[in-house]
């Protein structure tokens, strides 16, 4: 199995420079399904911002889809981008624009330029998400679950080789987490696409259990 992120003898600091988690070794693996959590402040989020090179790495080795993370230049970062699904707790859509527009903002950013290429991908990853029938719609004409939809199928679109959860089910009713958690795991597997999911929702790691990773103390532990 080949690794989509590896982070060794790594330092994690938050926006100020402060070490947050340090000396962590972190592998994961393609298709590799792996919750993250730990108490607020624990260092979740600010892992998650690494991995995506929101925050720099401090120190020791890190790899994330083929880009090195000590030696990533900011002019680069798109490129790492493309290679990651992220979804986000509060959806993050633009509210003046439909889903479909929505998810062509995307590929336009991340250097898509054919009309017909785009309206089919569109197509293809609200078809995955089960919201074809939606394409047109606004974001405030949808519900919760079917937004956080649409943020996946967003996350989709580049065929990336993982995605980052970051609280994906926080404000969603249970019955509509288990359907998004749902809809996560037949993704991963599906596409052999690796999930790295923050949560602090403990019931869904006993209904979808899977490899957990516990922030405790500035430390990684692999349960």
């Amino acid at each position: 199995m080949s690794s989509i992120v590896k982070i060794t003898n790594a330092d994690i600091c938050q926006s100020d420079g402060s070490v947050i988690l340090n000396n962590i070794h972190l592998e994961i693996g393609a298709g590799e399904f792996v919750y993250l959590i730990g108490k607020t402040g624990s260092g979740k989020t600010s892992l998650l911002k690494t991995i995506y090179a929101a925050l720099p790495l401090a120190t020791g080795i890190g790899e994330v889809a083929g880009f090195n993370l000590k030696t990533i230049d900011r002019n680069n970062i798109h490129l790492l981008r493309r290679k990651l699904g992220i979804v986000f707790q509060d959806f993050n859509l633009l509210t003046d624009r439909s889903v479909e527009e929505n998810l062509l903002f995307v590929l336009r950013a991340t250097a898509w330029s054919d009309d017909e290429a785009m309206q089919k991908r569109v197509g293809e990853v609200l078809d995955e998400v089960g919201l074809k029938h939606k394409r047109l719609s606004m974001p405030f004409e949808l519900s919760g679950g079917e937004q956080q939809r649409v943020v996946i199928a967003r996350a989709l679109l580049n065929n990336p080789p993982i995605i980052l959860a970051d609280e994906p089910t926080g404000n969603l009713d249970p019955e509509t987490s288990d359907d998004v958690l749902t809809l996560l795991r037949n993704l991963a597997k599906q596409h052999n696409t690796a999930v790295l999911c923050a949560t602090h929702d403990y019931r869904i790691l006993q209904n979808f259990p899977a490899r957990i990773i516990r922030v405790q103390n500035g430390k990684l532990i692999d349960d």
